[in-house]
């Protein structure tokens, strides 16, 4: 008994790693956004955890995460909103360091 075997498919070709893998045009304001919200949380996490530098990590964090959520509605692709709310996540965290050792005081 013979059994036949599905023609094999071309391999693809390699995947880019790019904010719009669909050929989609992004718009240059929401990735600035992104890329905000993801550096401001990692330094508000950072500053948090020094106790002499909690005024920065605070400011630092309640911007990252209130630019993170206006980004987050206007933002068109699936790898933007990953990068926007890894970076909102890092900012609250952040906030509530700074703000646990002493606030914007």
């Amino acid at each position: 008994m013979y059994v036949s075997q599905a023609p094999a498919r071309p391999r693809p070709l390699a995947r880019h790693l790019s904010p719009h893998p669909e050929g989609q045009g992004g718009h240059p304001l929401v990735i600035a956004a992104a890329g905000y919200t993801l550096v401001a949380g990692v330094v508000s996490m950072v500053l948090g955890l020094l106790a002499l530098a909690h005024v920065l990590g605070s400011i630092l964090g309640v911007t990252g995460f209130v630019i993170g959520l206006l980004a987050q509605m206007m933002s068109a692709t699936r790898i933007e909103r990953m990068v926007i709310v890894t970076g909102i996540v890092a900012s609250f965290v952040g906030m509530g360091l700074g703000l646990a050792h002493g606030g914007f005081v």
